[in-house]
């Protein structure tokens, strides 16, 4: 069972709506604004530092211009931190300098496992981040270690990655002969990252990522961390809170994942959350002229459901050459739910699909998995996304997988048969080291967890219990559809996040935005 459908993070798919949908402190006060005004940090404080970790928090940046509005540099950081004299790796940062009077650095991270820091500031900053708080931050973004720029899991090349994603299976649906394929496809998936990636699988964890974290902070030259974390960001940004609640400042986690839950918990959930989210979406669509399904929702759900069985019988052309079967536009479904603005292009694809035409369902899925051409791919989330997992999510041993499928079948039943996929964890070279237990994080200050009511990808029950979890977890509700809260049309939400990042004034615990 797939253990989380969280790869692409929220930034990428978000930005569906827009040109994608139409397939076409005080520290930097005095310093001058301007992405061309180049200024060096100064580092901050190094007292509680381990001596043999102090050169990476001294370490002068050397920043650049990049796309022409942002400054781009390179950090240095320990691959062991157990060891870290024996080798070092790079990770990628990028800057929006702040607009007016500075108060320090506001790191943010797009969540994935995988998805791209740096891709989330230097393509869509506006998204990332409101005016307020470009006002009065340096906006960070930052591939996380294994993640695109920075020293990346590589795998599989181009083409043999379309062939893993895309081509349809031999085996009928629910075969013994698809599940061996599966596991065929996890298993070659899991040999090349070990072949290819430089040794570095061992250290791709969320626990190493939040060391990182606090380099970053100290060579920005915050003593505490500023930081937005959306979806995986917000247990990125939690397992730092625990690792470092001195240095905790003003942490806002959006869309949150459980630290507790299990793999398969997480999938389970997942797989109840997306379906909830469909429903949502046929109960609109059916009210609508443009809807390609019609009677009640429920008639609406069991007609969708039989045309994802059809076409993965018989995969559907598209303009490309390639072939659409139902895992794929499980894919593109799953794509469409992160914002309620894509619900009509949705509408569009599966209309295709009813005619017999399944290139705009596949464009969703391309831009689901990163794909921009043949063979051909914007990042290596899907690599990373699965390194993270494999390595955070323990080995649960005998799990009750006759259980696990029947409350699948009964929380999920029109996506129920579309949900697993190959395990590459199963054929891991590595053995896992995380521990899926709760985050307290004593001794921070306010932490604030923003949870939205129908979020597909991150249930809104993980952000309830990580609020609850946290010693000082502040809750806010986001009432409505979607993947995270802040930047999603709430000014509720919106004003409460950024005066908590901007004055540090927490919300009230248990706000609710309507």
């Amino acid at each position: 069972m797939k253990t989380t459908l969280l790869r692409r993070g929220m930034a990428a798919l978000a930005l569906l709506v827009t040109a994608s949908l139409t397939l076409s402190a005080c520290l930097y006060s005095q310093i001058p604004k301007g992405a061309g005004e180049i200024y060096q940090n100064v580092p901050a404080s190094t007292e509680g530092v381990p001596e043999n970790l102090v050169r990476f928090y001294t370490q002068e940046l050397d920043w650049k211009i990049c796309n022409t509005t942002f400054q781009c540099t390179t950090v240095e950081v320990p691959l062991d931190y157990e060891h870290p004299e024996e080798r070092s790796i790079e990770l990628a940062v990028i800057r929006s300098v702040a607009l007016g009077k500075r108060q320090g650095s506001l790191l943010t991270n797009p969540g994935g496992p995988g998805a791209s820091g740096v891709g989330l500031i230097r393509d869509s900053l506006s998204f990332a981040v409101g005016k307020p708080l470009r006002e009065h931050f340096d906006v960070i973004g930052f591939d996380p270690r294994g993640v695109g720029e920075s020293t990346a899991v590589t795998c599989l090349d181009g083409d043999e990655k379309d062939a893993m994603l895309y081509d349809p299976y031999a085996g009928a649906l629910g075969s013994e002969e698809r599940r061996t394929e599966m596991d065929a496809r996890g298993t070659t998936f899991a040999e090349a990252c070990a072949a290819n990636s430089d040794g570095i699988l061992p250290f791709i964890t969320t626990v190493n990522a939040a060391n990182d974290l606090d380099i970053l902070r100290g060579v920005l030259g915050d003593e505490q961390l500023n930081y937005l974390g959306y979806s995986y960001g917000t247990f990125l940004g939690a397992s730092y809170a625990q690792q470092f609640p001195q240095r905790a400042g003003r942490l806002v986690l959006d869309g949150a994942i459980d630290p507790s839950v299990s793999g398969t918990d997480v999938g389970l959930t997942q797989a109840a959350g997306f379906e909830s989210a469909l429903r949502a979406y046929m109960s609109d669509c059916v009210t609508t002229r443009d809807c390609p399904f019609s009677g009640d929702v429920d008639q609406a759900l069991t007609d969708l459901s039989t045309l994802m069985h059809a076409v993965d019988a018989s995969p559907l052309p598209t303009k490309d050459k390639r072939v659409l079967d139902g895992n794929t536009l499980m894919t593109a479904i799953s794509a469409a739910m992160y914002n309620r603005d894509n619900w009509s292009y949705l509408s569009q694809a599966l209309s295709g699909a009813l005619e017999g035409d399944g290139t705009i369902a596949m464009s969703l899925a391309d831009f689901y998995n990163g794909r921009v051409g043949p063979g051909e791919y914007e990042d290596n989330s899907t690599e990373a996304f699965t390194a993270y997992n494999c390595m955070d999510y323990p080995d649960e041993g005998d799990t009750d997988s006759a259980a696990a499928e029947e409350r699948l079948r009964a929380e999920a039943p029109t996506i129920a048969d579309f949900w697993d996929g190959p395990n590459s964890c199963a054929s891991w070279p590595v053995p896992a080291t995380g521990v899926r237990a709760p985050i307290v994080a004593e001794g921070t200050g306010p932490i604030v967890v923003v949870g939205t009511t129908n979020d597909p990808a991150t249930p809104y029950q993980w952000s309830v219990n990580l609020a609850d979890q946290l010693a000082q977890g502040v809750l806010i509700t986001r009432v409505g559809e979607g993947h995270t809260g802040y930047g999603k049309g709430s000014n509720c939400v919106d004003d409460a996040v950024e005066g908590y990042l901007i004055d540090g004034t927490a919300p009230e615990d248990g706000l609710r935005c309507e």
